[in-house]
């Protein structure tokens, strides 16, 4: 039998406030939250919740977004992606531009008016962030954004098999 001096007596990691378990947890009540909100906001728009996550990916689009490129974040074929994107169209969410010399390159853009319709229904969504926001020093906040961001890095490098 062990003594008392024998004895690891340091903190199980798995119990330490930053283990994996814990993180795991917050991050899937998190995207569980969020995915609530993003379902009645299909819903209330006639959208299908894919839908809405195409346009979270047009709007976050820091270059002119192709069909193509869509097709690979959200891992779809080519097909459910043109449903989609007509969806989107018909709903006044988006609209298909042809910009370049090349006439077979379609770019998406985000309708602008469609963007008031998100900017209210998400506004409880920014006015509960806001209230947690202020719950946190400035330095709190910069490295949760710094994790997120880095996660956020970590996940878009992981391929996923395509449907």
């Amino acid at each position: 039998m062990a003594s008392e001096e024998d004895r690891d007596t340091r903190p199980d990691p798995r119990n330490a406030p930053g283990d994996l378990q814990s993180f795991a947890v917050a991050l899937r009540r998190t995207q569980g939250e969020i995915n609530r909100l993003v379902h009645g906001f299909a819903q209330a728009q006639g959208l299908h919740p894919t839908d809405v996550q195409a346009l979270a990916v047009v709007l976050d689009s820091e270059e002119p977004l192709t069909p193509g490129r869509l097709r690979e974040h959200l891992g779809l074929t080519s097909g459910a992606v043109t449903a989609c994107l007509d969806r989107l169209e018909r709903a006044g969410h988006i609209r298909r531009t042809r910009e370049s010399t090349d006439r077979r390159v379609v770019h998406v853009r985000y309708e602008d008016g469609a963007r008031a319709a998100a900017r209210r229904y998400f506004l409880p969504l920014a006015e509960a962030t806001e209230r947690a926001r202020e719950r946190f020093a400035p330095e709190e906040l910069a490295v949760a954004l710094r994790f997120l961001t880095v996660l956020n890095e970590e996940l878009g490098a992981l391929r996923v098999p395509r449907r």
